[in-house]
Formats: structure tokens, sequence, C-alpha cells
């Protein structure tokens, strides 16, 4: 499958065939990724995740349907653009906020609070693949602003 550039995205280069947590091991490739993407401007960054997104939603139903499986867990793109969300606007791309926004957006990922969950199980489609990481990701992302916004002057 990793012939197809459309797998190989989707798959996050391979790292989703792992066979242990191949979740994590998507959010993973997504943190060196990150970094490049990290001395782009905001707005860039943003157009970034959002091409990415939208190339994730055709990606993800792509290999959905060649593996007869609905999010299937080899898929992770949905972890990697999750994760970019997560670190939106960070302070700065240090290792403490690249671990904080790993830690938060896999908690968030894995819990599925609402209505992370209902996306999970109720969206169809690259589409519905995609849109629970991206709430994850949100949460994390709400959950790192806050801390910056509150506590880091206390530091």
């Amino acid at each position: 499958m990793l012939r197809s550039p459309m797998h190989l995205l989707s798959l996050g280069f391979g790292s989703g065939l792992s066979p242990h947590a191949p979740g994590t091991m998507g959010t993973l490739v997504a943190v060196p990724l990150y970094l490049l993407l990290s001395r782009l401007d905001l707005i860039v960054y943003l157009m970034v995740i959002l091409g990415g997104f939208i190339l994730g939603i055709y990606v993800c139903h792509y290999t959905s349907k060649a593996l007869g499986v609905h999010d299937h867990s080899g898929i992770v793109w949905d972890e990697i653009i999750g994760y970019w969300i997560a670190m939106i606007a960070v302070p700065a791309p240090t290792w403490q906020w690249i671990l904080t926004g790993f830690v938060l957006f896999r908690f968030f990922d894995i819990v599925k609070p609402w209505p992370v969950n209902l996306a999970d199980k109720h969206l169809p489609g690259g589409f519905g693949i995609m849109i629970d990481d991206v709430l994850a990701g949100l949460y994390a992302f709400a959950c790192i602003q806050a801390f910056w916004f509150f506590a880091a002057d206390k530091l």
C-alpha cells in the first residue's frame, strides 16, 4: 500500500502500520513535520492545516475504502492534522510545548469527550475519519492556550 502516494499519506508514511499504538506512532510522525511548519507565519500555518484537512478527507476515505474498514487504525493522517491543530500558536516550538501538545492531543484522541465521541461514531467517510481528530486537536489547543494565558506569567 505504501507505493500509492494517497495510501502513503493516509498511513502516516508507514507509521500507521505499527503493530503497537499506530495512532501514537502517527502523532510521533507529526512532531518533526510540525517543527518544519512552526517556522511559518501563523496564517500560512493555518492554511497548511486547512489544506491537510481537505486532503485528508480524500486520502483517508480512499484508504478506508481500499481496506474495507471505516477508520482503520492504520489511517493516521488525521492524527497528524490533529496534532498540528493542537500546536497552533504555541509560544515556542520547545520540547516542553511539543510534549505538552503531544500528551494533550493523545489524551483527547483516546478519551474522546463529547462531541469527539459523537463525530467518531456517527460521521461517515473521510470527513468522519478526520473530524474527530480535529476536535481532539481543538481541545488540546484550548488547554494549551488557556494554560499560556492564565499560568505562563506565574512560572
